[in-house]
C-alpha cells in the first residue's frame, strides 16, 4: 500500500478504497505517521459515502483501515483550499504535495 500511496500523491492521481464499510474517493495530499505512530494519509474526499454534509471534506485516514485500495487513471490539478504542507497531526512524513 504504500507505494501505492506515494505514487498517487506524487502523480496527482485519485485513490479508491473502502473506509469503516464505506467506499471513498480521495485526493491523496499527505502521507505519514500520526502522533500515535499509524500510518494515515490526509485526503480530500470528492466522492463515495460515509460523510455528513456539513462536514468538511478534508480527512485524516489511518492506512490499517484502508481496504481494497486502488490508484485510479484520474488525477487533480492542485491542492485544495485549505492544506497545509507538513500536517501538524502528523510527526513523520514519507510523503506531501
Amino acid at each position: 500500500m504504500r507505494n501505492t500511496i506515494i505514487q498517487a500523491i506524487r502523480e496527482k492521481r485519485i485513490l479508491i478504497f473502502t473506509y469503516d464499510g464505506h467506499p471513498r474517493v480521495v485526493e491523496p495530499h499527505c502521507y505519514g505517521l500520526t502522533r500515535t505512530g499509524k500510518e494515515a494519509i490526509r485526503c480530500y474526499q470528492t466522492g463515495g459515502t460515509g460523510v455528513k454534509p456539513d462536514v468538511t471534506p478534508w480527512h485524516l485516514m489511518t492506512v490499517a483501515k484502508m481496504m481494497n485500495l486502488q490508484m485510479t487513471e484520474d488525477s487533480f490539478s492542485t491542492t485544495r483550499p485549505g492544506y497545509k504542507r507538513g500536517d501538524e497531526h502528523m510527526t513523520t512524513i514519507f510523503e506531501q504535495l
